[in-house]
C-alpha cells in the first residue's frame, strides 16, 4: 500500500493536481507511510518538472502548477515529520516570504518548491510579511538563508526595512540574505546589502547552494 500511496503522491505533482496531492498526503499519514519517503516522492516529482523547465521542455504554467500542488501537500507531510520526530538530511534551512504590502506568491511558491526539491528545508512564512515577522522567523528557525520576494516597486523597499530590522536586533550577520521578484535588480540588491540576487526560480536554487558554499 505504501508504494501505491507514494506513486499517487508523486503523480499528483506531475499532474499539477493540488487537491489530489493534499488527499494523497493525508492518505500517507493515515497509512503511516514514512514521511521522509513521502517528501522524497514529492521532491523527486518537482525536480522532474524543474529540470524540464530548465531544459525548455516545460513552460512557466507547468512549474507554477507543480509548485502549487507541492505546496498543498508539504505542510501535511511536514506536520507528520514533526510529530514522529523524523529527521531528514538538508543542505540548509531557508526562511522564505513575500514582503509587507505585497500579496504575490507564485514566484515565492516556485522558489520554495524547487529549494525543497534540491534538499533544502524551507520555512515559508507566507505573503505580506512585516519586518518584525521576518525577524521573529529568523530567531525561531535560525535559518542559514533568508529569502525575500517583492514583485511591486512600491514594496521593494520593504526589503530595506527588513535588513535594517535584522541589524537593529544584532542578527544580520547570522543569516545570508537573498532577494528576488519583479521589482528587484542586482543594483538594488547591492544597495541594500543583500548577499545575493536571482530573478528566476530555478536560478534561486543555484544561488542558495552558492551562499551555502556548495558550489
Amino acid at each position: 500500500m505504501a508504494a501505491e500511496v507514494l506513486e499517487k503522491l508523486r503523480q499528483a505533482i506531475l499532474d499539477y493536481d493540488a487537491e489530489g496531492a493534499a488527499r494523497w498526503a493525508n492518505k500517507a499519514v493515515e497509512e503511516k507511510v514514512d514521511p521522509i519517503e513521502a517528501v522524497n516522492a514529492l521532491t523527486e516529482a518537482i525536480r522532474v518538472v524543474g529540470d524540464g523547465f530548465g531544459k525548455g521542455e516545460l513552460w512557466l504554467p507547468d512549474l507554477v502548477g507543480a509548485a502549487t500542488a507541492m505546496k498543498s501537500a508539504m505542510p501535511i507531510i511536514e506536520k507528520e515529520i514533526l510529530r514522529t520526530g523524523k529527521k531528514r538530511e538538508t543542505l540548509g534551512n531557508v526562511v522564505l516570504g513575500t514582503v509587507y504590502g505585497d500579496i504575490h506568491d507564485i514566484g515565492k511558491n516556485m522558489v520554495g518548491s524547487l529549494l525543497t526539491a534540491n534538499g533544502f528545508t524551507v520555512y515559508d512564512v507566507g505573503i505580506n510579511i512585516t519586518a518584525a515577522e521576518f525577524v521573529e522567523a529568523v530567531k525561531k528557525y535560525q535559518p542559514d538563508i533568508l529569502a525575500m520576494s517583492a514583485l511591486m516597486q512600491m514594496t521593494a523597499y520593504e526589503q530595506v526595512t527588513v535588513v535594517e530590522a535584522l541589524k537593529k536586533e544584532g542578527i544580520r550577520d547570522r543569516v545570508k540574505i537573498m532577494v528576488g521578484g519583479g521589482a528587484i535588480t542586482q543594483q538594488f540588491a547591492d544597495m541594500i546589502g543583500a548577499d545575493g540576487y536571482e530573478p528566476s526560480a530555478p536560478g534561486a536554487v543555484s544561488l542558495a547552494k552558492k551562499l551555502m558554499g556548495i558550489m
